[in-house]
């Protein structure tokens, strides 16, 4: 594990829900911090925070108080454009539901993010091609989702993910749709990129063998960190 000085740290975070009639304190002063390089797995029973925290310390939701602190810039400070462009440079994002686009092909969908950062049309598919040679998908470019099979669309996502070469990589239930099998060959993938490429990993699982394969685990419950404990201690 190549860790150096923390990449992230949230300090006290707060974050509350409001409808009508409900209120729901999700995160009830958190603090967190990811050395450079640690692949974190967060857990806990569903309605803990889990992914409210990623979304908050990501930048995807703003925090109600308390700080974030990615790679020392304070996303409090940010103005909504300048955290978009933020996380489209620095960070990538895997989702449980893919979130590909249908009608693009696997290539297509991992070129996306490049081609909206600005990168030129030749650059961004030579760049595409080279994250799905990473993923072992390079002989199914050109093929659409719906041709592909839910390892291979995960595959995919984790490429367009991995496009911009991001300093993290936030991964909410990334094995949450796949079978035991797929879920083996996806966590390989993410623990040989953590190890070769020297990216920050924070995951959401529920699954305890995603969180073994992890350097630490990180528990929550009722809005609060229970415990974190690293693997193998």
């Amino acid at each position: 594990m190549a860790t150096g000085l923390n990449i992230i740290e949230a300090q006290n975070i707060y974050k509350t829900y409001r409808s009508r009639s409900v209120v729901v304190e999700a995160l009830k002063g958190v603090s967190l911090s990811v050395a450079t390089g640690e692949m974190v797995a967060i857990m806990g029973p569903s309605g803990c925070g889990k992914t409210t925290l990623l979304n908050c310390i990501s930048g995807l939701d703003a925090v109600d108080e308390g700080e974030v602190v990615i790679d020392h810039k304070s996303l409090k400070g940010m103005s909504d454009d300048a955290l978009s462009e933020y996380r489209a440079k620095s960070m990538g994002f895997v989702f449980q539901a893919f979130n590909l686009l249908p009608v693009l092909s696997a290539r297509e969908n991992v070129e996306l993010p490049l081609v909206l950062a600005g990168v030129k049309a030749d650059a961004a598919r030579e760049k595409a091609m080279e994250k799905l040679r990473q993923v072992g998908l390079v002989d199914w470019a050109d093929h659409n989702p719906n041709e592909l099979s839910g390892g291979q669309i995960q595959r995919v996502a984790i490429a367009r993910a991995l496009a911009n070469d991001p300093a993290i990589v936030w991964a909410d239930e990334p094995t949450g749709n796949l079978d035991s099998e797929n879920t083996v060959q996806i966590m390989d993938l993410l623990c040989d990129l953590n190890e070769s490429q020297g990216q920050t990993f924070v995951l959401v699982t529920h699954t305890p063998e995603v969180g073994s394969r992890t350097h630490r685990i990180v528990n929550m419950r009722d809005g609060l960190i229970e415990s974190s404990a690293h693997m193998g201690s």
